[in-house]
């Protein structure tokens, strides 16, 4: 699949935020910073708890930070607790059809299929535990609970000249489509679910978005 858009060209839209619109991302931010908080206080336990599975299963660094188109397609480090080998990217590039399938399934492998990923990492996913780190990008603005999910750069081809309508939000831990549980879509369908969501987002969606994903991490199914 040939690539046809890079982030730095995208035109981002830059007109002038209403005021109402300014009023919801200060409450937003302000529920984004007390629940990070909260939620950082009740799972560090866990957190903690998964750093020394990976640290005894793999060794170090403990965290990995995935660089990731933010706010305004501001690059930044999406942090998770590492379920990969620590030479995941070069294992990519030594790899050529491992590559290939990579970048074709939308810059994600199945995990089943993914020869990269740890045995704890497999847990770790599982469970959502590798995603706890994120907790600290909301903390420091990056990101927010509940948002259209971080996109790497070659991703961003798939949504065209609506690019700028999904970089204008920040990206989020929980999501419109991951929140569907078992229910993973293909790539375009995935793309069409963000924008919809960036299109009509609304608080009552964003708390529907937040009770949704509570059985789907309990269950286990993953944050994608």
């Amino acid at each position: 699949m040939e690539l046809m858009h890079d982030y730095r060209t995208v035109p981002l839209r830059h007109e002038a935020v209403p005021r109402g619109r300014r009023s919801s991302r200060v409450l937003r931010r302000i529920v984004d910073v007390i629940g990070a908080t909260v939620l950082l206080v009740l799972t560090a336990p866990l957190l903690a708890l998964g750093a020394l599975a990976v640290w005894l299963d793999s060794g170090r660094p403990v965290l990995f930070g995935h660089v990731r188109l933010g706010l305004n397609g501001r690059p930044f480090r999406c942090w998770k607790l590492r379920t990969m080998v620590v030479d995941a990217e070069e294992w990519l590039e030594r790899e050529p059809a491992l590559k290939k399938r990579y970048i074709e399934n939308g810059y994600k492998l199945p995990d089943w299929a993914d020869p990269r990923i740890t045995r704890v990492g497999r847990w770790l996913r599982k469970t959502y535990i590798d995603e706890l780190p994120q907790l600290f990008n909301v903390l420091g603005g990056s990101m927010s609970l509940v948002g259209p999910r971080p996109v790497v750069r070659g991703e961003i081809e798939w949504y065209g000249d609506a690019a700028g309508e999904l970089l204008s939000e920040k990206p989020g831990i929980f999501g419109e489509w991951t929140s569907r549980g078992a229910h993973r879509p293909d790539y375009p369908e995935r793309a069409r679910i963000e924008l919809e969501y960036v299109r009509s987002r609304t608080a009552l969606r964003d708390l529907r978005i937040l009770l949704r994903s509570i059985p789907v991490v309990l269950r286990g199914q993953g944050a994608g």
